[in-house]
């Protein structure tokens, strides 16, 4: 098959149409992303030599080339990497491999120009060539196939690409961009290469432009114009923090700084560096799907790229740092299944997760606003680290924060040790309440007790909360208590007052559970209502209504259970369903008082409209 014209995907069409519009005021990353790919090729060409030299034998100073011909008015970027057969290029160019791509442009529709800042984040960095080109050409073969298996590939980017089989006598890639009218700023030398300081000095492989002569390109003499060295095996001293911020814009193809970055070089018996980036904004795909797709550390082993390996380098509830980790003594045939069993890897891993959390903990003492950023970024996703680490959980744990009744708002956070820092004299808990949203955990009728008593309560209300407190019993040695679960605590007097009310309340107790009957197991005087008629309490390793409404509609099963009704002897609502003589109206009456109680804890109402019935007799009754 020497010929052919294929059309792009429907998915990739869309990507150039919203990728040429929406770029307009960034087009110069497109030189970062192509030189970000041509390392990438290298990468893999070194990475792939270690096991068969014969792939570099002919060639092994690897390298980058850019060069421009303002006659052509053409830019060419080439490397001598890895290179690509047919199917390669079909699969890599042809078609976007990625489940993320219909979310990639689902954020680009519309008028959101601002999230251009994705591109790269799904592999589609290849077209923001055509943001400055009418008509792309890539020429490629792949290391280890004969002259003869090049391909040639080309479009206009408008719907429809050329394959051509061509005789390519060096391996690697070329691609050349035919620029559009208006944008002959990039077929100046000093502009290309101002381009490559900004974006890519830190490329790890020498990036070459010829000189120029007579103002065009002398393609007899060339300069290295890149540092050409790994700007994580440099000292701290000698990068600056305009270094650091570019190398993390292209690792992570994101167009903003990074939050806060930690980089540190281990020596003795086991010697690695680590560079790593805490984002600003959360990856695109972190929570949907971001645990597969996305890989946030890159390994070398002394300075040889090996692979993407965050889940062998960083635990799931850190996935979104970004960064390098450079090691000087794992072995150099690794591969994933070594990686998983390797020793000297857990003590990495190890490292790394204690360098990204001091890191946040500094930023907590030293940048407060910084940290509201992050928390506000990967809060949640932080709090799966309680369930995941436990050997880490008072250390995230310290991290996170909070709204309370002390506070001002949801925006308002303290923090588990803030708290302990207010507690009253002689309170021995740290306490919680859990809701789907700030107003229902601000309003729960559960905190009227507490709230009495001016005890501090925590306001839960993130999806993850209910989850992760299933694994988070204490803090500093005081025990978590959720307000809504177990018994409620009691002094001696208090106590003495409980007993009398619910002596009293005796008759009223026994007619209202008659009345509900299966609908609940038991019904009590509450001890934590105050102004509240009535209230859920559930035990203590009970799920919460308002998480277990969640996962019924994701589809899971949740195990049924009949809760606990608690009323309040001294509302009139339950003072009229102690008077009422008719039975039909007092049934009225208890069902309110238990749908009342499952609409505050965020339950799910078997039967809505009878619940309106309901309360319309109430109402005119």
């Amino acid at each position: 098959m020497s010929q052919e014209t294929r059309k792009f995907e429907a998915e990739v069409a869309q990507v150039l149409h919203l990728v040429t519009h929406s770029l307009y005021s960034h087009k110069e990353i497109f030189l970062r992303e192509l030189i970000s790919n041509a390392s990438d090729a290298c990468d893999k060409l070194r990475f792939e030599a270690l096991a068969d030299a014969s792939l570099t034998a002919d060639d092994a100073d690897l390298r980058i080339q850019i060069s421009w011909d303002p006659d052509a008015r053409t830019i060419s970027v080439r490397d001598n990497g890895i290179g690509m057969s047919r199917e390669d290029v079909v699969a890599n160019i042809g078609t976007i491999a990625s489940s993320g791509t219909r979310r990639y442009l689902e954020a680009l529709s519309g008028e959101q120009k601002a999230d251009a800042r994705l591109i790269g984040q799904f592999g589609v960095g290849f077209y923001s060539a055509f943001v400055v080109a009418d008509r792309v050409t890539v020429i490629t073969r792949r290391a280890g196939q004969p002259t003869g298996s090049g391909v040639r590939w080309e479009s206009d980017g408008k719907g429809e690409y050329s394959l051509e089989d061509q005789n390519v006598t060096e391996r690697g890639t070329t691609v050349v961009l035919h620029l559009k009218e208006g944008e002959d700023e990039f077929l100046k030398r000093w502009q290309l290469r101002s381009l490559v300081t900004k974006y890519s000095d830190h490329v790890a492989f020498p990036i070459r432009m010829p000189q120029e002569k007579d103002g065009k390109p002398d393609p007899t003499d060339f300069e290295t114009i890149n540092s050409a060295s790994a700007l994580w095996s440099r000292s701290k001293s000698e990068i600056s923090d305009d270094e650091y911020k570019n190398f993390y814009k292209a690792l992570g193809h994101d167009f903003n700084d990074p939050l806060a970055w930690t980089h540190n070089r281990v020596e003795g018996s086991q010697s690695f560096t680590t560079l790593l980036y805490v984002p600003e904004q959360p990856p695109f795909d972190l929570m949907m799907g971001g645990r597969d797709e996305r890989k946030g550390l890159k390994l070398y082993i002394k300075r040889v790229f090996i692979m993407d390996a965050a889940e062998e380098l960083l635990p799931n509830y850190l996935r979104f740092v970004r960064g390098v980790i450079d090691a000087d003594d794992l072995p150099l045939n690794v591969s994933r299944e070594i990686l998983q069993q390797n020793r000297q890897l857990e003590k990495i891993k190890a490292a790394c997760v204690k360098r990204v959390l001091d890191l946040l903990d500094k930023l907590s003492r030293d940048e407060p606003e910084k940290f509201v950023t992050f928390l506000n970024s990967f809060g949640n996703t932080l709090k799966e680290g309680i369930v995941e680490d436990a050997s880490n959980r008072e250390r995230i744990a310290k991290l996170l924060r909070f709204a309370s009744t002390k506070g001002e708002g949801a925006q308002k956070t303290v923090s588990f040790d803030d708290y302990m820092g207010r507690m009253a004299v002689g309170q021995d808990a740290i306490w919680y309440v859990t809701a789907d949203s700030y107003a229902a955990a601000a309003g729960s009728p559960q905190l009227e007790a507490l709230k009495a008593k001016g005890i501090e309560v925590l306001l839960m209300f993130d999806r993850v909360d209910e989850w992760m407190l299933g694994y988070l019993n204490e803090y500093d040695g005081k025990r978590l208590r959720n307000v809504a679960k177990g018994e409620f605590p009691l002094d001696e007097a208090d106590k003495a007052k409980q007993e009398a009310a619910s002596a009293e309340a005796a008759p009223l107790l026994e007619r209202a559970k008659t009345l509900l009957g299966e609908r609940v197991s038991d019904v009590r005087v509450s001890a934590r209502l105050t102004d509240s008629p009535s209230c859920l309490a559930l035990a203590d390793f009970e799920m919460a209504p308002h998480l277990a409404r969640l996962l019924r509609e994701a589809g899971q099963e949740v195990p049924d259970s009949k809760p606990v009704l608690e009323i309040n002897p001294a509302h009139p609502l339950v003072k009229r369903l102690s008077n009422e003589s008719d039975d039909v109206k007092a049934g009225d009456l208890a069902g309110l008082l238990l749908e009342q109680a499952e609409i505050t804890a965020g339950a799910q109402l078997a039967d809505p409209a009878a619940f309106v019935q309901r309360m319309n007799r109430v109402l005119l009754g």
